[in-house]
C-alpha cells in the first residue's frame, strides 16, 4: 500500500462531554481504496451520516481505549451495517486487550439478540500489544502506552498506510511516549482536554505548546478539547481540529 494518496477526515473531535457541540472522537483514514476508523465514539455514527460516510465502506475500526466516547459507536455502526447498509464483508476491530469481550458485551446491552441472530458479516478482532506492530486490514498499527484509566490498557496509536503515518494520542496524561509515537509522522492528532494543568489522564494545551519543538511530526492538530480550550480557539498556536475537517497527506 505504498505510494497511495492518503486522506484523513475528522469525523468527530469532541471530548466525553461533547464540549462545543462536537461529536465524539472518530477519525477516518483512507488509503488505497480502504477506509479505517481510528476510534468510533458513541455519537460518531451520527457524524458519519452527516458526512455521507457509508458504514459498509469501513474496513476496520482501531480503538485507542475502551471508554464510551471512543468505542461506544461500534454497536450502532454494526446495526446500520446489518440492517441498512447491507454489509456482507468482515469488519476488523483492533484495540487493547479485552476488546473482543467488551464490544460484544456493549452490543448485547444496547441491542439484545443482535449477535445471536444471523449477521450478514463477521467481526475479526485483533488485540493490540505495546511494542508490537499488527496488520489490521492492510494497515500497520503500533500501540504505545498511554496514561489513562478505563479498566483496560489505554493506547496512543501509530497507523501506517499508503506510505503515510497518522498518529493519535488517545486520551493520556503527559508522557514521553507521545514524542516517540509521533516521530516522523505525517499527521499527529493530539488530545488537549484542558488549557492548563495536566491531570493523570489528560494533557493540557500549555504542556503541548511548551514541548512542541520536541515533536518530530509534519503536522500537529489538537482534538478532544474542553470548553476552556474551545473558548480560546483564536489564540491557539497549535492548529485545532474541527468536525468535518478533511486533510490530504
Amino acid at each position: 500500500m505504498t505510494g497511495a494518496r492518503v486522506n484523513v477526515t475528522i469525523v468527530g473531535s469532541g471530548d466525553a462531554f461533547a464540549s462545543g457541540g462536537r461529536f465524539h472522537t472518530c477519525f477516518m483514514v483512507e488509503a488505497a481504496g480502504r477506509r479505517y476508523l481510528v476510534d468510533c465514539g458513541a455519537s460518531a455514527p451520527v457524524a458519519m451520516k452527516r458526512l455521507g460516510i457509508d458504514s459498509a465502506s469501513i474496513d476496520a475500526v482501531v480503538v485507542s481505549h475502551l471508554h464510551g466516547d471512543h468505542f461506544g459507536g461500534i454497536p450502532f455502526l454494526a446495526l446500520d451495517a446489518q440492517y441498512l447498509a447491507g454489509r456482507d464483508q468482515p469488519l476488523a476491530i483492533a484495540g487493547p486487550p479485552g476488546i473482543a469481550d467488551r464490544v460484544p458485551a456493549a452490543m448485547d446491552v444496547l441491542y439484545p439478540g443482535l449477535l445471536s441472530g444471523e449477521l450478514k458479516f463477521e467481526f475479526h478482532y485483533t488485540e493490540l500489544k505495546v511494542g508490537e506492530t499488527s496488520d489490521v486490514a492492510g494497515a500497520k498499527v503500533t500501540p504505545f502506552e498511554a496514561r489513562h484509566g478505563g479498566g483496560a490498557p489505554a493506547y496512543s496509536l501509530r497507523v501506517e498506510c499508503g506510505g503515510r503515518t497518522v498518529v493519535y494520542s488517545g486520551d493520556t496524561g503527559w508522557s514521553e511516549n507521545l514524542i516517540a509515537a509521533a516521530a516522523g509522522a505525517d499527521l499527529f492528532i493530539c488530545e488537549a482536554s484542558c488549557y492548563s494543568g495536566d491531570t493523570e489522564g489528560h494533557v493540557s494545551y500549555e504542556t503541548l505548546l511548551s514541548r512542541r519543538a520536541d515533536f518530530d511530526c509534519k503536522r500537529m492538530i489538537l482534538t478532544h478539547m474542553g470548553d476552556d480550550v474551545l473558548e480560546r480557539l483564536d489564540e491557539l498556536e497549535i492548529e485545532p481540529a474541527a468536525d468535518g475537517l478533511k486533510i490530504d497527506l
